[in-house]
């Protein structure tokens, strides 16, 4: 059960171990782009690639007779976006397997990688638990930790983890038919949240550090992203770059140098490198200043 790419390696990796995959659910095709044509998941499209039975119930509650049907000693689930009741989650002998992106108890929730790296972290990884009633409260059954790179993205960070994961499921697996996996129970008190991404979310908020600012941004690429407003029209920060001392407000623009720099908390600025006007294509930061002749100390967000 999966939905997003990120779960395309796990669903690559069961059957290449051998694993038979008697059936491949997903989310629903939903609507697209700006033309709101129906588009197909990225696991139904690795399925279908595979050969493998694909099922889309608008509610898998629905489905308790068909998939017991299937006789699986495991199921295993990876962002399927779906909230599994008790009559499932109790069909399989082993259990359900759910890897999630991130060292449980931290960060559960629908987007552990992005609020890791947007909240600084330097460490993370991937955790194989076996799903509950709970929102990933399940007791975890093995791990594996990786670092943050200084500039990764949610989008490069999510390749690595994806592999690390679908790695990780299969041992685990192999590890839980002979019987060797011990399910160790998480600390409740420790858990942070990592909650579905908002559009709000990527709104910058000048007055923070540059740092944080950075960190958001690379935490919510591509979606939400990092965006602001010029001269009254939205504005993309598309890729920037951490400066100490620039002396300005926050907020506040200089192009010096064909540097174009913004002014944050704590007497931080960003170089803004890449940036995407409303309705135009993203440009570098220079060519953008030259465009739009940037006078010294406008400023951002209003």
């Amino acid at each position: 059960m999966g939905t997003p790419a990120f779960a395309v390696a796990s669903l690559e990796a069961l059957a290449a171990a051998g694993h038979t995959v008697a059936a491949v659910y997903t989310q629903p095709d939903r609507p697209k782009g700006r033309g709101q044509e129906l588009a197909i998941s990225p696991v139904k499209e690795a399925a279908l690639r595979m050969g493998l039975p694909v099922y889309q119930p608008e509610r898998v509650r629905a489905c308790v007779t068909e998939l017991a049907s299937f006789g699986a000693k495991a199921m295993v689930v990876v962002g399927y976006g779906q909230i599994l009741p008790q009559a499932v989650i109790d069909l399989a002998p082993l259990g359900i397997v759910n890897v999630h992106a991130s060292l449980l108890p931290l960060y559960r929730g629908a987007a552990p990688i992005q609020w890791a790296i947007a909240n600084g972290e330097t460490e993370t990884g991937v955790t194989t638990m076996r799903i509950d009633a709970g929102l990933d409260t399940g007791d975890m059954l093995r791990k594996a930790e990786t670092s943050i790179g200084p500039d990764e993205t949610a989008v490069a960070l999510s390749e690595r983890l994806a592999a690390m994961g679908a790695e990780l499921l299969i041992e685990t697996l192999e590890m839980m038919e002979r019987g060797q996996i011990v399910p160790e129970p998480q600390d409740h008190s420790s858990a942070t949240l990592a909650p579905i991404l908002k559009k709000e979310d990527g709104v910058i908020d000048w007055s923070l550090p540059a740092a944080v600012i950075f960190n958001r941004l690379r935490g919510f690429t591509p979606w939400p992203g990092a965006t602001t407003t010029f001269r009254g029209a939205g504005l993309k920060i598309l890729a920037a770059r951490v400066l100490e001392g620039e002396g300005l407000a926050p907020g506040g623009l200089a192009f010096r140098d064909r540097q174009l720099m913004a002014g944050c908390g704590g007497g931080t600025a960003l170089e803004l490198v890449e940036v995407q006007p409303e309705g135009r294509k993203r440009v570098s930061g220079d060519s953008f200043a030259n465009g739009a002749r940037i006078v010294e100390n406008e400023v951002l967000g209003i």
